[in-house]
């Protein structure tokens, strides 16, 4: 399966046969457009240019893109959500005793992944992670709540002691299903 880099690199080497534009003139259309959120990017590269939300997502996202390194875990858990961050930190260092992971953070969450992802990491509010799981199929508990599409249940942590057998066993289950 190819990298998430090596998919981005395709796309943008076939941006131009597919939209008649390549990347720096698409980068002059979105920057002049005065747009500053990724949303507002890509609904009027989709509305004003026809484009799919593949590549649209990706020249939006690439618009934004400051060229700093930035910490995106860091980000995630300062200020209010600095509280957070022991229990972050009790996530990950249960999930890195996994063999063959990704732990690949974004703006908002970070994405585990083996040949798919598995869970996702949220601080959600300043008192609470929220750590999805994809675990289709398993009963609802007063714990492991549905949750959305892209994870179909939940757990609500807010303390590192919430992080117990139960968490580990459906974290373990979650990981075993994505290989």
């Amino acid at each position: 399966m190819a990298s998430p880099e090596d998919m981005a690199k395709t796309m943008i080497a076939n941006l131009a046969a597919n939209t008649g534009k390549a990347l720096p003139e698409w980068l002059k259309t979105t920057k002049a457009s005065g747009l500053e959120k990724h949303g507002q990017i890509l609904k009027m590269l989709k509305t004003d240019h026809g484009m799919t939300h593949g590549y649209a997502n990706m020249i939006a996202a690439k618009t934004l893109e400051t060229g700093e390194d930035v910490d995106l875990v860091a980000v995630q858990y300062s200020g209010a959500k600095a509280s957070l961050k022991p229990v972050y930190d009790a996530l990950i260092t249960y999930i890195k005793t996994f063999e063959g992971i990704e732990i690949a953070p974004k703006k908002a969450s970070v994405s585990l992944r083996r040949a798919k992802q598995f869970a996702l990491i949220t601080p959600a509010t300043k008192t609470r992670i929220d750590l999805g799981l994809a675990l289709k199929g398993e009963d609802i508990t007063d714990r492991l709540e549905k949750y959305n599409a892209m994870c179909s249940h939940r757990v609500r942590l807010e303390t590192v002691e919430d992080i117990d057998m139960d968490v580990k066993n459906w974290l373990k289950l979650a990981y075993e299903r994505a290989g």
